[in-house]
């Protein structure tokens, strides 16, 4: 059976699934959702109704991005990816997961939480990205010399962070971490990862991916 996978292209999680998947060499048939108008098909697989989905086949279903990335890294991982300690990156994905991305949400819409100013939130968010610096002065990346799973698992919620105020970024006293995130978006694969699909409900075309 050929594996589908439901993304949407700006979402985070859907953005660390397709880097693993573009990286580990795996080929899926890619349908882009419209997050206002998701496809029953979709909702059948998994009814938390949020993506990415994937469907490798009948009977397995991967519903949440880490799942999904630590799969498809398993099939192919060319460049280590996993060597680092796997119960360390996860407790930091974790951080990523659960603390920083709801302040991350106020901060990205700080006018739906009138409870404290936007500085507030962004204040908040610089408990991690003060870990990820310290990490960022020892190594090039956040375990190892190289790139591992958590480095693209939590990338594309510092750029979400970085587009908020990109002005602030740029001044702020996290130059290890603009340098990471600056070079790891810049990456071909990065770049891979990020076509404009048309909508599948739109055109019923799905697309071969990577």
């Amino acid at each position: 059976m050929t594996k589908v996978l439901y993304s949407f292209r700006r979402c985070p999680y859907a953005i660390r699934a397709r880097l693993a998947i573009a990286y580990s060499q795996q080929t899926v048939q890619l349908r882009e959702v419209i997050l206002k108008d998701k496809p029953q098909e979709m909702l059948q697989l998994s009814c938390k109704g949020t993506v990415p989905v994937l469907q490798i086949n009948q009977n397995e279903i991967l519903d949440e991005s880490l799942d999904i990335m630590v799969w498809a890294v398993s099939q192919y991982d060319p460049d280590n990816w996993l060597k680092p300690n796997i119960h360390n990156m996860l407790d930091l994905i974790d951080k990523n997961d659960f603390e920083f991305k709801s302040w991350l949400d106020k901060y990205k819409y700080a006018d739906r939480f009138p409870e404290h100013s936007e500085r507030y939130y962004r204040e908040q968010c610089e408990d991690f990205l003060v870990d990820l610096e310290q990490r960022l002065q020892v190594n090039a990346y956040l375990f190892v010399p190289t790139i591992s799973l958590a480095d693209i698992a939590i990338l594309p919620f510092i750029r979400q962070f970085a587009l908020v105020d990109e002005q602030w970024f740029k001044e702020s006293p996290y130059p290890h971490l603009q340098n990471w995130l600056y070079t790891l978006l810049n990456s071909p694969l990065f770049y891979s990862v990020m076509h404009k699909y048309t909508p599948w409900l739109e055109s019923q075309l799905q697309h071969e991916f990577p």
